[in-house]
């Protein structure tokens, strides 16, 4: 073993593979037994802090369990669910619950050990390199351990990167039915399916898991996900408020599901449900961009609490500078109060940032108009057209273009007066 530890050690001299070798190193020593020191290891007490995945995380909680620090263990594990949902490390925390004795089964030989790095690598460089030679490392990390099941999600992850769909989910089914992560393998068949136009195969799978996995609130927002996607409103707001139900309300990694919930309220013109979802976003976790950017933008399209929208969107601008449609409703709301001077320089922003958008497009053109910049207004009206929008915005542009956007304005205020009347 001391040739072993020395050969890691070497690695770790290595730029950057520090971390690797010490965490490998410790598994190693955890497959002999020595589950003092790879614990050592593994805190950072021997060699200093590392920084290591969730399945770190579930082979460092192993170690403690065999030390008799369970206590410590179930901590560790909170700590980290606390941050981010883990179906391998939820359900080791279930087996803690149950009172079940828990082996270190993490690797169990050195063919295993050889696995774990080459699906660490997988992991490390995914994203990073060319998704053929990641794919090269998982499946190599499957064939030498055919239940790595993170392997597997790798490789499905990879194809579906891939564009071979019909492979990942072939990929994403082999993952069996009574691994914890199962129902995150079926969530990535069902997007998997998706994206190969099998709509109603995907909806199939996760309506299937929202009765098998009941308990699991992704399950349910995953669900709500697909159903908003093919525009399935009023089952979607349903099923979102199942998922939102399953969880405590002060839980702050439900914002997402709020904002969901929120984008098909807005859809529906159910505005009231709409900002109560997206301020209880914003209360879970304050100024998340997009969240503030999306009420901002719908309490402009309804001209009220146009100060409050200025805020957001300003805020939402900071936070993601680089985000075409946050930059856009920045310069809208200039529009909308009347600041057309200052709405210019965001508005060309947005149009640099997002060149092909026709609604971004439309906008610069209505700001160049009523700063007088009639030539330019016409000539980005007719970009926005080339741009194939939708056809009732078309429609808008292309009257714009005839008679000018005053007149326009002018005859949708008639239209709303008289409409107002009639009620």
């Amino acid at each position: 073993m001391s040739d072993a530890v020395a050969a890691f050690e070497d690695v770790a001299e290595i730029p950057d593979f520090a971390t690797f070798a010490y965490y490998h190193e410790a598994l190693a020593l955890a497959l002999v037994g020595d589950f003092e020191t790879a614990e050592e290891i593994m805190s950072g007490a021997k060699y200093g802090p590392l920084s290591i995945s969730t399945r770190g995380i579930e082979a460092h909680a192993q170690v403690l369990i065999q030390l008799e620090r369970t206590e410590d263990a179930s901590a560790l594990i909170d700590d980290t669910l606390a941050l981010g949902f883990n179906a391998e490390l939820a359900g080791l925390r279930n087996r803690i619950d149950a009172g079940e004795e828990i082996a270190f089964d993490f690797v169990t030989s050195a063919q295993q050990g050889t696995a774990e790095v080459l699906f660490n690598m997988a992991a490390i460089l995914n994203g990073r390199i060319s998704p053929n030679t990641v794919l090269i490392y998982a499946r190599l990390a499957q064939h030498l351990r055919p239940d790595h099941v993170p392997a597997l999600v790798i490789i499905a992850q990879v194809l579906e990167d891939l564009g071979q769909y019909e492979l990942a989910t072939q990929a994403y089914g082999e993952v069996s039915s009574e691994h914890p992560a199962f129902f995150v393998a079926e969530m990535g068949r069902a997007d998997a399916l998706y994206a190969d136009d099998r709509q109603d195969a995907a909806v199939e799978v996760l309506t299937a898991l929202s009765k098998s996995h009941s308990d699991i609130s992704m399950v349910h927002a995953s669900l709500g996900d697909m159903l908003s996607r093919i525009r399935k409103d009023d089952e979607a707001i349903s099923t979102y408020t199942t998922a939102l139900e399953l969880r405590d309300p002060e839980d702050r990694s439900a914002w997402p599901v709020y904002y969901a919930r929120g984008i098909v309220h807005e859809r529906q013109k159910n505005f009231a449900e709409m900002e109560a979802d997206f301020r209880k976003a914003l209360e879970l976790s304050p100024d998340q961009p997009d969240v503030l950017n999306y009420l901002g933008y719908a309490l402009i399209e309804q001209k009220i609490k146009l100060d409050e929208a200025l805020t957001m969107i300003k805020t939402a601008v900071a936070g993601r500078p680089d985000s075409g449609y946050i930059t856009d409703s920045l310069g809208w709301i200039y529009y909308r109060l009347g600041r057309y001077e200052e709405a210019v320089e965001p508005m060309e922003r947005a149009v640099s940032l997002l060149p092909v958008d026709p609604i971004v497009n439309d906008h610069l053109g209505d700001v160049y108009w009523k700063v007088g910049r009639f030539r330019e207004a016409e000539f980005q009206w007719k970009r926005a057209l080339s741009f194939d929008p939708e056809e009732k915005e078309g429609i808008r542009i292309r009257h714009k273009l005839e008679i000018g956007l005053d007149q326009v304005l002018a005859d949708e205020a008639l239209n709303e007066t008289t409409l107002t009347a009639n009620d």
